[in-house]
Parts: C-alpha cells; sequence; structure tokens
C-alpha cells in the first residue's frame, strides 16, 4: 500500500508544470531558429539561471511561474549583437570631446574652444570625430588652427576613423616632435606643404610618437568608461559586441566589472596584437567568464589604414592622389606568421583590411595557411570594404566571415568615389556579393567611429541609402540584403562570428536570456521607420538592464 501511494505522489509531481522563475508574456516575438528561418512567438519563459526555458507559439498553454511580466504587445527581438566595436572607445568618447557633428572646421574650433573653457582642470584635450572630408576643407587641418583654439594646453584629437590624430603645437612639444621627425614605419608625419615642419597630423603608425606623451588613464577613469559605455550599448538595445582591440588595461576594466557583478554586456574580446592577446589568455582563448559575459577569442590585426587618411593600401594609386597607395602595416612573412602563431593556440584572427591589396593579401594568406591549419577557424576579415572583384569568389572559402559595417558605405561613399574613381567600386561594400559567395557576414557599427545605431545600421543595409534616402534606389543597390539577412547579421551571424552560437543570439531554449522590447517590426516597417525604432526595454540573461524613459 505504501509503495502504491509513493508512486501517485510521484505521478502526480510530474504532472504538476515545473514552476520557473519569469514568464514574459504578450509580445511579438521574432528570432532567427536553428535553421537560420524567421520564427515568431508570443511568450518565452525564463529560468532561474537567466536562460530560455521554453518558447510558446500563438495558441500555445503558458505554463504556471512565479512572476509573469506583461510586454504589453510589444516587439521582443533578440539582443541586438555588434560585431565591431572599440568598448573602451565609446566610453571615454561619452567622457571626452565629440566632433562628430560638426560640419565645418570653423564649428569644431568653436566646440573646441567651449570644451576646452568648460574644462579647465584638464590638463589635456582629448577628443576625437573630427572629419576633413565632411567639412569640405580638401585637406587635413593643422596644428596652427588647432591653436587658434587652445593654446595654453596640449590637444590631441583622434580623426572619426580612428586612423589619424590632430595635434596643437604644445602637443607636439610635449611628444617632442619636430621638422626632424621621421615617419615610421605603416605610419605618416605629415608636413606644412613646401615644409619639413609637422602639419599637426599624424597618420596610422605614426599616431604612436603623440599618443605615448598623452597620460594614461587610471584604473578608476577606465572602470568610469565602461560604465559609460555600457549605457550606451544597452541604449540601443546591444546586449553583446565584438571588442576589436582589447588591451590588458581594457581586459582588466571588464574583469574588475565582472568581478563586482556589474558587467551587463557580453563582450567577445578580441586582442590588441599577438602580444597582448598571449599575455592576457596565455596559450589558447580563455574560458568563458561571468555566465557568459567574457571571453578572450582572438587578436585583432591592422594590415592597413582607412579611406579617410588614404591609409588604405590599395593595388593601384589612390585617383585623387597620384602615386600613393596607401599604407601596408605588416610585411607579408609577419602577417602569415601572426595567423601561425594564432591558429596553433586556437585564438581567431580578425584582420583589419579596407583596401584592394590589404584584402588581397590576407585572403591569399588564410588560403595557403588553412590546409595547415584546417577546422572551424572562422577567420575574421575586418571590414572588408574594397575587394578586387577578381578576390570576390575567395571570401566564399575556408569559412571567411566578413565583419562589416553597413553605415560605413552610407557615410563613406561619396569619398571612395572621389579615392578611386566608379570604375573600380566593383567589389565595394559588397555584402550580397559575399552571401552569395557562400561566405558568412557579421554586421557592427565601428563604434565609436559610427554611433552605435543598429537600426540605423539595418536600415542601411537593405537599402544601400542613408538617413536622407540618398542616393535614390540605393548605392550600387544589387549589394544590398534582405531583412532577414540583416537581422541575422545583426544577431545570430554575429554570435557566430565569435564562437558563441548556442550561447546567445537567438531566442531559443538554452540559450541566454537576451532581448529587448522595441515598437515596431524591422521586418515589416519602412527603411525610415526602422530608422526610427525605439527601444523600450533591454535584457541580459533574463534582467533588465536598460528601461527608456
Amino acid at each position: 500500500m505504501k509503495t502504491k501511494i509513493i508512486a501517485a505522489l510521484l505521478a502526480s509531481a510530474l504532472a504538476v508544470p515545473a514552476y520557473a522563475d519569469v514568464l514574459v508574456d504578450n509580445v511579438a516575438g521574432i528570432t532567427m531558429d536553428e535553421d537560420g528561418k524567421v520564427k515568431r512567438f508570443e511568450a518565452l519563459v525564463i529560468d532561474d539561471e537567466g536562460r530560455i526555458a521554453q518558447v510558446i507559439g500563438r495558441g500555445e498553454d503558458r505554463p504556471q511561474t512565479d512572476y509573469r511580466e506583461d510586454a504589453e504587445g510589444r516587439v521582443m527581438l533578440p539582443g541586438m549583437i555588434d560585431a565591431h566595436v572599440h568598448v573602451m572607445g565609446v566610453g571615454f568618447g561619452a567622457l571626452t570631446l565629440d566632433l562628430s557633428d560638426t560640419n565645418s572646421l570653423e564649428e569644431a574650433l568653436d566646440k573646441i574652444r567651449s570644451f576646452a573653457a568648460e574644462n579647465e582642470s584638464r590638463p589635456w584635450i582629448l577628443g576625437r570625430g573630427w572629419n576633413q572630408e565632411k567639412w569640405g576643407l580638401g585637406r587635413f587641418p593643422t596644428a596652427a588652427e588647432l591653436d587658434s583654439a587652445v593654446a595654453d594646453r596640449p590637444v590631441y584629437l583622434s580623426r572619426v576613423d580612428g586612423h589619424a590624430g590632430w595635434a596643437n603645437s604644445l602637443a607636439l612639444q610635449a611628444a617632442g616632435i619636430t621638422a626632424s621627425s621621421k615617419s615610421p614605419s605603416g605610419g605618416r608625419i605629415e608636413k606644412l606643404p613646401g615644409s619639413n615642419e609637422p602639419s599637426g597630423v599624424f597618420v596610422d603608425a605614426a599616431e604612436e610618437l603623440m599618443t605615448k606623451a598623452i597620460p594614461a588613464p587610471r584604473p578608476n577613469e577606465r572602470d568610469l568608461a565602461l560604465a559609460e559605455a555600457q549605457k550606451v550599448f544597452h541604449k540601443y538595445g546591444i546586449t553583446a559586441v565584438a571588442d576589436m582591440g582589447t588591451s590588458i588595461e581594457d581586459w582588466q576594466s571588464f574583469r574588475r566589472a565582472g568581478d563586482m557583478g556589474a558587467l551587463n554586456l557580453r563582450i567577445m574580446s578580441y586582442a590588441a596584437g599577438a602580444d597582448q592577446m598571449t599575455l592576457i589568455a596565455g596559450a589558447n582563448p580563455s574560458p568563458w567568464l561571468y555566465d557568459d559575459k567574457l571571453r578572450m577569442n582572438g587578436v585583432k590585426l591592422y594590415l592597413d589604414g582607412a579611406l579617410g587618411s588614404r591609409g588604405a593600401w590599395l593595388k593601384r594609386p589612390y585617383a585623387d592622389d597620384p602615386g600613393n597607395t596607401g599604407l601596408a602595416l605588416m610585411a607579408p612573412a609577419q602577417l602569415r606568421n601572426t595567423l601561425v602563431r594564432a591558429a596553433q593556440g586556437g585564438f581567431q584572427p580578425a584582420v583589419h583590411a579596407i583596401g584592394t591589396a590589404a584584402n588581397a593579401e590576407v585572403l591569399n594568406a588564410i588560403g595557403e595557411i588553412a590546409e595547415s591549419y584546417g577546422g572551424d577557424r572562422r577567420w575574421r576579415i575586418e571590414h572588408a570594404q574594397i575587394i578586387d572583384p577578381a578576390d570576390l569568389p575567395k571570401l566564399g572559402k575556408n569559412g571567411i566571415i566578413a565583419s562589416m559595417q553597413p553605415l560605413h558605405q552610407t557615410s563613406d561613399r561619396t569619398m571612395a568615389e572621389a579615392r578611386l574613381g566608379m570604375d573600380r567600386l566593383g567589389g565595394a561594400y559588397a555584402w550580397n556579393t559575399v552571401i552569395q559567395q557562400g561566405g558568412k557576414l557579421a554586421f557592427g557599427s565601428d563604434a565609436p567611429v559610427e554611433p552605435a545605431d543598429v537600426f540605423a545600421g539595418y536600415a542601411a543595409a537593405i537599402t544601400r541609402m542613408d538617413a536622407n534616402g540618398e542616393p535614390f534606389g540605393g548605392w550600387l543597390p544589387a549589394e544590398r540584403v534582405n531583412r532577414e539577412q540583416a537581422l541575422a547579421g545583426f544577431t545570430s551571424d554575429a554570435a557566430y562570428a565569435g564562437f558563441a552560437e548556442g550561447r546567445f543570439g537567438r531566442l531559443l531554449p538554452g540559450e541566454r536570456a537576451d532581448f529587448i522590447l522595441v515598437d515596431r517590426d524591422p521586418l515589416l516597417a519602412t527603411p525610415d521607420e526602422i530608422r526610427a525604432t525605439r527601444v523600450f526595454e533591454t535584457w541580459v540573461g533574463g534582467r533588465k538592464v536598460y528601461e527608456a524613459d
């Protein structure tokens, strides 16, 4: 008799729904499924470890849970993933001078002057975001022009692409830069016309001549910058990022936040060079830390500079600067040795390549090395902006991932036309071609170079038009992607690009409950409506980390 009672009690216990932590109900849910198809749902259950326990479709019964969150019919999307950012750059950008909204040299100088007056205690004035192309200047700005705004303290300001810097005279003095200073390999000290005098602008590797003179941020300043960066990303609905160029100081800030329970952004880190890679992680990539919030995945390498500063490495000279083919920042043997070193340790290389020569070099290097280091390597090419059409088929081989930023296309198109000419843009920002060749895409912003505005990037990806609807019909419109591909590029495919599939990036059972609630469906809204998307809430690991006012 006793045995029968126990059996009955066990049977009744199994018939009662298990109590999970939270039911998020009444949503218009959208995610990519295991097969890369769109899946819609109406609710999901989050377990007490912050994972998704159940996804509930239309007409399916809701289980009993400890808590129920009514989403009031809002659209639920997976947390957005930005596949290429500079986390601390975003954070320090929020704390320093931002010139990205200036439209002329005069406007920039006024803003610099005001910022310096409002921050009298700062020994250096630092910032970023200037763009001589946007200003219509037709040249780089000069130290003398910067002196007219601030002459009592050193000033150093990074260009919008992070590949050049602008210094005033006191900054030049602090760094010991004179007419006899030589440009380093892979960099260029700009000179005044007809003179050996430094103009005040430093391109690519030459920037180090200046930055080494700037006092390094203290640990508490780094922690504040990380906190600010997390706020920025969460406001845009971003729950995970790939950090490109993580230093040991950055990594320690991430670890301090994780140790204190203050790391609310998932960071897939790529170290700032091979030495930083081994310093941080040792012989192999780190494990996932803090409930899948931090991992040292691989190494970020720079093969060339940027188009804006004419540092992108081209097969043929710039159309607007004959004789200049840009800057090769690594020798062929150095690139291959570093790729092999990373592959031997299981690290994932992420190679910055913008110009045709740089992309050809990295594609050829991967093709040579992949035979010896096969398996699931997921070699990443960051930006992959201007590729010779003859090299495009190589993007579909060896598991290469093209990590690209849609907003770069809308920001750079007129500059790209000027730098190269329309006849050399057949492989420019070739998103659709990557897919057609069998390659993989991962989308990002390159923040703070561009705003971390994922919905602006999504709209650009499906239209090839900017916020003003220019150019009509899209720039090289055959390279548009469809809405589902754009959503995957900012979610599941971006997770795959960082070896995070199955952990986050989709709203499916077993994955982390990272999601956002927004006011419109990006698969149905117009491009203008998508750009105006409002993020109401951002959740990471089943916990709300952002709520709109």
